[in-house]
């Protein structure tokens, strides 16, 4: 499980939960200690981890020292690990790709016909509300940067006004003034055949569609890329969307405690709803047809509340049957 660093006291950012509800460090505590001196072999803040058809984890480091910070040189990265040896066996580095003003945030993981991962795409929300698409080759190590700045990566133009617990959501200072959250491109998606990849910024109402041949096509330009994105219309306020074997797309809609689910034909339905699901946000599909969703609780965070932390344990993890595999 990701606890991103929020808050530079968090102990560690990457964690295993037993089934006593016991957390622990993951794979240990040593390497959950960020060193600016290391920044290849420690864990700065994690945002998202990926279990691959091998038995391992790809696990997505942003490199900051906490959310609010730039990219640390060099700590921007993916790391795998095999869940057998809790050994790192192989890093990615992404520092080609993310500037300081980046904030990678959300992966997924597509493998070839024998199950071997061969590509990683990634979002990248950004810290002033311009984000961007990266994809990476497993195979040869070649990483991109794609669609930065585009409208569809992009906050919508003066962000999003979400309304949780009853009260708007917004970036408030101890002094009482606000401004609303800005933020790039954070769900993505993968389809079950790997031809496209879904996505939508944290704060935007809208959700895009775009041709995964082409983020790393070398021949292709970002004016190329951008004449092929799809608008596929409102997606409401999500922070988490996966899919699923059957193609459906499941979204974290924030406003509602809810996960909806976007049917194959385009109409959005709500899955299940539960005033446990404070900002739902991140998903996985087990083979066994469950879907998991955190309760993240991010609007209750000390900058949404004048700087008062009024996050309250536990946090949860719940599941909902919805009777289909993953679909990478």
């Amino acid at each position: 499980m990701c606890l991103p660093r929020y808050s530079a006291a968090n102990p560690f950012t990457l964690a295993e939960v037993a089934g006593d509800g016991s957390v622990t460090a993951f794979p240990d505590a040593e390497m959950n200690r960020p060193d600016p001196g290391r920044p290849d072999q420690t864990l700065f803040s994690t945002l998202n981890c990926v279990p691959d058809r091998r038995g391992r984890l790809w696990i997505l480091d942003s490199g900051q020292a906490t959310t609010a910070e730039p990219v640390t040189q060099g700590a921007a990265k993916l790391v795998c690990v095999d869940l057998a040896t809790n050994e790192v066996v192989r890093t990615v580095p992404l520092s080609s790709v993310t500037s300081e003003k980046a904030s990678p945030n959300d992966l997924v993981i597509w493998h070839d016909p024998a199950g071997e991962p061969v590509r990683a795409y990634i979002s990248d929300q950004g810290r002033g509300g311009q984000g961007a698409l990266i994809a990476v080759d497993l195979t040869t190590g070649r990483v991109v940067r794609r669609l930065a700045e585009h409208a569809s990566t992009a906050s919508q133009p003066g962000g999003v006004l979400r309304i949780m617990e009853g009260r708007h959501v917004l970036l408030r200072s101890a002094d009482g003034a606000s401004r609303p959250l800005l933020g790039g491109a954070n769900a993505i998606a993968l389809s079950p055949d790997g031809m496209h990849l879904y996505y939508g910024p944290i704060a935007s109402r809208r959700a895009y569609r775009i041709d995964t041949g082409r983020l790393l096509d070398p021949s292709a330009s970002d004016a190329d890329l951008a004449a092929t994105v799809v608008d596929l219309g409102e997606k409401g306020a999500t922070a988490g969307m996966i899919t699923d074997a059957l193609g459906r797309i499941y979204l974290s809609l924030q406003e509602f405690n809810a996960v909806g689910r976007r049917e194959l034909d385009g109409t959005i339905t709500v899955l299940d709803d539960d005033p446990r699901l404070i900002w739902p946000d991140t998903f996985s599909i087990t083979d066994d047809g469950w879907l998991y969703v955190t309760a993240a609780q991010a609007n209750r965070r000390p900058e949404f509340n004048g700087g008062v932390d009024q996050q309250k344990p536990p946090y949860g993890i719940f599941r909902i049957r919805i009777g289909a595999g993953p679909a990478t």
